[in-house]
């Protein structure tokens, strides 16, 4: 998924009723294909903080949309429809259900939360025949978010040492094709953020379009690779990364789900925390773009940079924090609880969904995260 320039900028609200029916029932088979291949009734995610137990997470998506779709009222600012399953706000509210106790409740057995998943998706598509113009935008949330916690539902394998699951795009990100070179931008005004006349799906920290002047900068064509990355390691520039490991003769593996493979020298580097990217750039006498510079040379890009957009995450230097005169969206816990402890990454992994990522799309993590398919692209130091 490579896209350059203010072009191929727009994705977003390309749906009639029909073309979204379909994106909805498109997020929902991945969704399933993703855990399809486990006993869920069996199996028991372990207690940590970057993961959630696998009936919980399913049954949340299911739940959002159902949340957002069916019985969400915009007068009144709340649900006023009682769900298909009861307690299901007990159970799978992520604003209400802490993070630690989701292993401990006595959720209903794993067919009816199955059944659940199936039955909110079609009473979705049942209202979405009939749904007026202005509750399209709960449909396309119910959409997108669902396609972040696919994303989700993989890191979890990942970091779980569990095999990947059946869908052709779970393989990796593109490897590079030759040397990295500096693309020069020569800075300027811009405007940066969404100001609302795109068709596409707009989320609220996007909103806020301001005026930005970035001073020209030179950014990497290519994200840094594997080789590049285990050469600053050899060299006692950084820590090794905990899914790498040494075979006897001294080469490298890297684990990608339950299996372990040669290191792949032109493979972008991938599971990077901000710390270490920051080492590397220190190391190679280069620095983290700005939110600010990536946004400019993506919108700027003719068809220079590899593997912007659908490539590996890209890590920036800059905390995440509202545009002037934010505002959240009716979901107010997705952006608002989170500026200021975390940091921005933009561009989206191989395995973030066309629909989602473009060039003014942000994402966020704190930023000791190494889970997520995030990698680092450069920028040059500049002399004065």
């Amino acid at each position: 998924m490579h896209t350059t320039g203010l072009a191929s900028e727009p994705i977003g609200r390309l749906y009639e009723a029909d073309e979204l029916a379909a994106a909805l029932r498109d997020a929902r088979a991945r969704t399933l294909a993703l855990y399809g291949h486990l006993d869920l009734e069996t199996l028991r995610f372990p207690r940590i903080p970057i993961v959630n137990p696998a009936l919980w997470e399913l049954s949340h998506i299911a739940w959002f949309q159902e949340h957002w779709c069916l019985r969400y009222s915009p007068e009144k600012g709340a649900a006023v429809k009682p769900s298909l399953l009861p307690d299901a706000d007990l159970f799978f509210d992520s604003a209400r259900i802490a993070h630690d106790v989701r292993w401990d409740l006595a959720y209903p057995p794993a067919k009816r939360l199955r059944r659940y998943m199936d039955d909110t998706l079609d009473a979705t598509l049942e209202r979405l025949v009939a749904a007026p113009e202005e509750m399209r935008y709960f449909f396309e949330l119910a959409l997108l978010h669902e396609d972040m916690h696919g994303e989700a539902l993989l890191m979890t394998l990942q970091t779980l040492k569990l095999p990947a699951p059946n869908i052709a795009d779970a393989g990796g990100p593109a490897r590079s094709t030759g040397p990295s070179r500096d693309i020069r931008f020569s800075g300027g005004d811009f405007r940066m953020g969404s100001d609302g006349s795109s068709p596409r799906f707009v989320w609220d920290n996007e909103k806020g379009a301001h005026g930005v002047v970035v001073q020209p900068f030179s950014m990497a064509s290519r994200t840094v690779t594997q080789g590049e990355y285990a050469q600053f390691v050899e060299q006692g520039g950084g820590r090794f990364p905990s899914h790498w490991r040494r075979r006897a003769d001294g080469s490298l593996e890297v684990r990608h789900f339950d299996r372990w493979i040669a290191l792949e020298p032109d493979a972008p580097m991938m599971h990077i925390a901000l710390p270490d990217a920051q080492a590397f750039c220190a190391h190679a006498g280069r620095r983290l773009p700005t939110e600010a510079e990536w946004e400019f040379a993506a919108l700027h890009d003719r068809g220079q940079l590899d593997g912007l957009i659908g490539g590996v995450w890209e890590w920036t230097s800059t905390p995440f924090a509202p545009y002037p005169g934010f505002s959240p969206d009716p979901y107010k816990e997705y952006s608002e609880p989170w500026f200021h402890s975390h940091y921005v990454i933009r561009g989206g992994s191989f395995f973030t969904r066309p629909r989602l990522a473009h060039g003014r799309f942000r994402n966020f993590y704190m930023p000791h995260r190494a889970d997520v398919f995030v990698g680092l692209r450069t920028c040059a130091v500049e002399t004065p």
